[in-house]
């Protein structure tokens, strides 16, 4: 997976997957399971927004309403009341911003206000999503949430388990044995003798003794018949369907682990209704429970639950491709937590490379749920974030193209480390260095001959040095100009901390009380990289400025052939020379 030809088209943003790329977790709520209210107020969300993306995350993922067990229902109105001040601010930062909603209402005004990408946790199951999305050009997440979205849908057929259990197994030689005892004629004691004669020898195999083995103890036990009926009781409620099942993620921190059948929920609920479908979830977890310890298999067989979540996600996805939906804006997420149980979350995880077989983006978000709880034994949800980590390079491993997180610093870390080693991956960039204190030119060849020293990091080409006029704060003496072309395998925001080390060498200060435009000994500006888009306050790529600045347009000339249609097609606004700032009056030599 070290190159991945997939794109994601979000809005103005084509998101490019040479490397996996990070959803950073933003809940403004009160109630969310790992995070919950501690971002809720409209400032604190918008600054730890904007901490992420400076932390590493590619894309804010803002959602006003919690979907944990229990959770409080939000009408449209106050959910879009916590999120489009969010939503906004991020944007205007340059983020790429996700909404995370159930809502249609809410979905639109945060697309209108700036928002990139609709995230919606019931799969684009209501009609009135499907129609706003066709019309918009945003990204698109269909996640699979169980049976969230069929809860209206009729049912044409009995949903059928096979049972391989141990428990059916003894259930059925007791009905052999039963059924040769009535064909011999036995009676009373010849007839318990023979089943329990039978049924006896089958269970010698069955090592080690399964919970219901101690119904079939040889000796002292209850009569024969009893143990049968016993077997076969346990048989039947391992085999019993659960129609319509919802769960959603929960841990023994965030509350328990939910089931409920549609039948149980209450009357007049509506396939919108989460909490009304989840009202009886308890009732269910008894039985869920005693299947999950029958199984022979330390997990449950794939095949049906693949089958299951990627008919859903496939369905979804082409049903949106009819509806006009664009296929390079849909992206996939199996909803790790919702609908399934920690066994088949963590098969589906192992399967992920079936998902991403698919050709869509795929997501993985398993952040701090449930299946990371059962995998490192840790119950707090706050307290599992780096085996979060671990979950989401095993899906990377399979073919996930973005994870969703809550610790984005700590992720981006992780990431760095094992992509430096594991997929050596030298990209393009573009940095421009300019100087109007000192030495202009040795200000700039020493910047060049730095910047080779980078770990990871060659200059490859450079531009001629052009004397230009100042830019935004004109009273100053002339800058020298030049750009220089390097190939590195560091991250932008590794990468933009090597080259401030380079600015305060040669004795550049950013303080905050320093002019951001006035004279400098020297100024390393990261313009641009293959397949990076990056927002926030401390990295913007591309440059924003870059498509209004003469002094750098035209050393760019020197590195590549029409400079100007190459940005433009990159997405960035570039103007006629006329229109441009800090413009180019002479060449000053090679450098």
């Amino acid at each position: 997976m070290a190159r991945d030809s997939k794109v994601w088209r979000c809005g103005k943003y084509e998101l490019k997957f040479d490397r996996p790329r990070i959803m950073g977790v933003l809940n403004v709520t009160p109630d969310s399971f790992s995070d919950g209210g501690e971002h809720l107020d409209t400032e604190a969300a918008i600054a730890h927004g904007l901490k992420m993306l400076d932390d590493g995350a590619d894309i804010i993922d803002v959602g006003g309403e919690s979907t944990r067990p229990g959770f409080t229902p939000v009408d449209p109105d106050t959910e879009a009341q916590r999120v489009l001040p969010v939503v906004k601010a991020l944007a205007r930062a340059g983020a790429i911003v996700s909404i995370d909603t159930r809502h249609v209402e809410v979905a639109k005004a945060a697309v209108r206000v700036g928002a990139s990408i609709v995230n919606d946790v019931t799969g684009f199951t209501d009609p009135r999503m499907v129609d706003f999305v066709k019309e918009s050009d945003c990204g698109v997440v269909i996640m699979h949430a169980g049976e969230v979205s069929d809860i209206e849908r009729p049912r044409t057929h009995t949903a059928v388990q096979l049972d391989t259990s141990a428990a059916a197994f003894m259930a059925e030689k007791a009905r052999e044995a039963e059924a040769a005892a009535r064909a011999l004629g036995a009676t009373g004691k010849s007839k318990r003798a023979a089943k329990a004669k039978l049924i006896s020898g089958m269970i010698q195999p069955l090592q080690p003794q399964l919970p219901f083995d101690a119904l079939l103890a040889a000796d002292g036990a209850a009569p024969a018949e009893q143990r049968s009926a016993a077997a076969a009781e346990s048989s039947a409620a391992a085999t019993e369907p659960v129609e319509g099942a919802v769960a959603l993620d929960a841990t023994p921190s965030d509350g328990a682990a939910v089931a409920v059948s549609a039948a149980d929920a209450p009357a007049g609920a509506s396939a919108d209704d989460l909490a009304s479908v989840m009202a009886r979830s308890a009732a269910r977890t008894g039985s869920a429970n005693r299947t999950s310890q029958l199984r022979r298999f330390t997990l449950p067989d794939s095949a049906p639950i693949m089958r299951r979540v990627m008919g859903f996600l496939s369905d979804q996805a082409r049903a949106l491709i009819h509806a006009g939906v664009d296929r390079e804006r849909i992206c996939l997420d199996p909803g790790p937590g919702f609908g399934k149980d920690a066994n088949e979350d963590i098969v589906i995880q192992r399967e992920m490379g079936k998902i991403a077989s698919l050709g869509y983006p795929t997501l993985c978000a398993v952040s701090r749920k449930r299946l990371v709880g059962a995998i490192a034994g840790v119950e707090d949800a706050r307290d599992r974030d780096i085996a979060t980590f671990g979950v989401c390079l095993g899906a990377i491993e399979q073919g996930a193209n973005i994870v969703r997180v809550h610790d984005v610093a700590g992720f981006y870390q992780f990431l760095n480390g094992f992509w430096a080693i594991a997929r050596p991956q030298p990209r393009r960039a573009y940095v421009a260095l300019g100087s109007n204190k000192g030495d202009r030119e040795e200000n700039i060849r020493s910047a060049r001959d730095l910047i080779a020293q980078i770990p990871m990091t060659c200059v490859s080409a450079c531009s001629r040095i052009y004397e230009s006029e100042p830019a935004y704060e004109t009273r100053q003496a002339a800058f020298a100009n030049a750009v220089v072309e390097i190939k590195t395998e560091l991250a932008p925001l590794i990468l933009l901390e090597e080259l401030m080390k380079i600015e305060q060498k040669l004795g550049r200060t950013r303080a905050k009380g320093a002019r951001p435009n006035g004279p400098r000994v020297i100024d390393c500006d990261l313009l641009w990289m293959d397949n990076e888009i990056h927002g926030g306050d401390k990295l913007r790529l591309p440059h924003p400025y870059l498509g209004e600045r003469d002094f750098v347009l035209v050393p760019l000339e020197d590195l590549m052939h029409n400079p100007a249609r190459f940005f433009r097609y990159e997405g960035v606004d570039v103007k006629e020379p006329e229109d441009r700032v800090g413009h180019v009056v002479a060449e000053l030599g090679t450098l």
